[in-house]
């Protein structure tokens, strides 16, 4: 080059300023469907928004998932796809990302940023399921993010599934449409569809199809029963969390698809919504009409704080999803998958929705006393209190021992949890740790959630709790290096629990064990509808 040409480029650069810096170069993972690129940030390559299923919308509305369409060219993976339709719940500590629509079902994938140079890395799965009491949740919460999984070696899937009438709906017309295949149950055949897709396109991101780990709380929690058993799930992961996910007939109701006389059924909630709407026809007629209304009619305003209505719609016994309405009767009946465990509860655990003490003390009958000794030990009387305590050992905190009890008997282990830990700023609001409130800490995503009121101990405790659930992922035993190691749990035999407390992770004999066990009896001698 000669010396003027040398002197011009020096110019040029000069007038240009400093050169730009060049991003790395987007991961690319090759879909059956596509290709698809994610986004790196902080050694973690996120791909969201991907179609898992075709959208359900239309004369898909009521249907079971259909394949999702194949595209061409690289479909970017920068944004979360619609969460699914619903009335989002004021205050909800989880608030979605994203616009919810009824054309919304897609996952997300996190996974280490050396995804697309090691598409056969075989990394552990994991699956989250999101709570909402099925009527509520999504994947885009900021708490649900999956980057803390993937730093730690974990290729973390989020997906979406319908919910409410959306996802759990039943009539005449679509029973006679549906034939000899399932119905009612779409939010559950959409967590079945997502699963399938994980074991046919996660090996593009470096998972192994064969070590996949579901985990839940609250209806995901739910969720993760019904899927330990149900047939249909047979083969699709090799272990499951249950978080708050109960396990008695005690959360929402699980009606019979079908029922004769007066007795409740998910097809006469359905047909009762219709006619709300003017649709009295049961055939094809008004199946059209159905599916015709718009979407804010379809929600109809039911979200958490409105389910108690008499055309509430979630899960229901189809036979073929759902054969029990509990599933501690499943466990009984040795119908669950024989595959790893966890499953716990939160100190707090619960909802109380108001009433007398008479009231919260008349399901003990004859034990009344012995129960306000136990639920009231300092003498308070204070009803809101001793209400919120009995509703979550009844709800959550026994059912979650009662499973693992079961469970126990299997060949693989069980673990047996309680999440205790209250965030340092919340211990003047909040006498014990309520109902959701460890997922910030599992996921350790608690910056998202607690922002500059974030404590080292808070921080601390989330890396503690994250660690034992990665590690469970890892190898089915949950025993993270430099940590209290965690024994499995035997009915009978070994019964401590892993409390998550302020002192940290410590395994103990069960401190609520009294109160369980008066739970325990009265659920006992309950009558129960449970059945296959």
């Amino acid at each position: 080059m000669s010396k003027m040409l040398k002197r011009m480029a020096a110019v040029a650069l000069l007038l240009a300023g400093p050169m730009p810096a060049f991003a790395a170069e987007a991961p690319v993972a090759q879909l059956k469907q596509g290709r698809v690129s994610g986004v790196v940030s902080d050694g973690v390559a996120a791909f969201k928004g991907i179609p898992f299923a075709a959208p359900p919308v239309g004369p898909l509305r009521w249907r079971p998932p259909q394949p999702a369409a194949a595209w061409t060219g690289v479909r970017s993976g920068a944004d979360y796809g619609a969460d699914c339709m619903q009335k989002p719940l004021p205050g909800d500590a989880a608030p979605l990302g994203v616009a919810p629509a009824e054309d919304c079902l897609y996952l997300n994938v996190w996974a280490p940023a050396d995804t697309a140079s090691k598409p056969g890395a075989k990394r552990p799965v994991m699956v989250w399921i999101y709570g909402g009491g099925f009527v509520n949740g999504g994947s885009s919460p900021a708490v649900y993010d999956g980057s803390a999984f993937a730093r730690d070696g974990v290729v973390l899937v989020s997906f979406n599934y319908r919910v409410g009438r959306f996802g759990f709906f039943a009539h005449p017309a679509l029973v006679a449409e549906a034939g000899q295949g399932p119905v009612g149950n779409y939010g559950y055949l959409d967590q079945l569809a997502a699963l399938q897709w994980v074991k046919r396109n996660i090996t593009a991101f470096g998972g192994d199809p064969d070590n996949v780990t579901i985990f839940g709380e609250s209806a995901g929690g739910i969720s993760v029963h019904t899927l330990l058993t149900s047939p249909m799930a047979k083969g699709l992961f090799n272990r499951g969390i249950v978080q708050s996910g109960a396990g008695r007939e005690r959360i929402l109701p699980t009606p019979p698809l079908h029922a004769e006389g007066d007795a409740p059924s998910a097809e006469k909630a359905g047909v009762a919504y219709a006619a709300q709407h003017g649709i009295t026809d049961t055939g094809a007629t008004g199946l059209a009409a159905l599916r015709a209304l718009p979407a804010d009619a379809v929600v109809d305003g039911l979200n958490m704080a409105t389910m108690n209505t008499p055309t509430y719609s979630g899960p229901m016994v189809d036979g073929a999803v759902v054969r029990y309405s509990a599933p501690v009767t499943a466990y009984a009946a040795a119908a669950g998958a024989d595959v790893p465990v966890m499953v716990g509860a939160t100190g707090a655990d619960g909802f109380f929705f108001g009433g007398t003490l008479d009231s919260v003390l008349a399901p003990f009958g004859a034990d009344r006393d012995e129960a306000l000794k136990l639920f009231d030990p300092d003498g308070t009387r204070e009803v809101k209190l001793i209400g919120h305590r009995v509703a979550g050992v009844t709800m959550f905190i026994e059912p979650a021992r009662e499973t693992a009890r079961l469970l126990s008997a299997h060949k693989s282990p069980v673990y047996l949890f309680r999440y205790s830990y209250v965030a340092e700023s919340m211990r003047k609001e909040w006498w014990g740790t309520p109902h959701a409130t460890e997922i910030p800490f599992v996921f350790d995503t608690v910056k998202a959630r607690y922002g500059d009121a974030l404590t080292p101990a808070d921080a601390a405790a989330a890396k503690a709790a994250h660690a034992y659930w990665v590690a469970f992922a890892k190898t089915g035993k949950p025993e993270p290096k430099g940590l209290p190691a965690w024994t499995p749990f035997k009915a009978g035999q070994d019964e401590r629990l892993m409390e998550f407390g302020a002192q940290g992770p410590v395994l103990e004999d069960d401190p609520l064990k009294a109160r369980l066990d008066l739970v325990e009896k009265v659920a006992e001698h309950k009558p129960s509808t449970a059945s296959k």
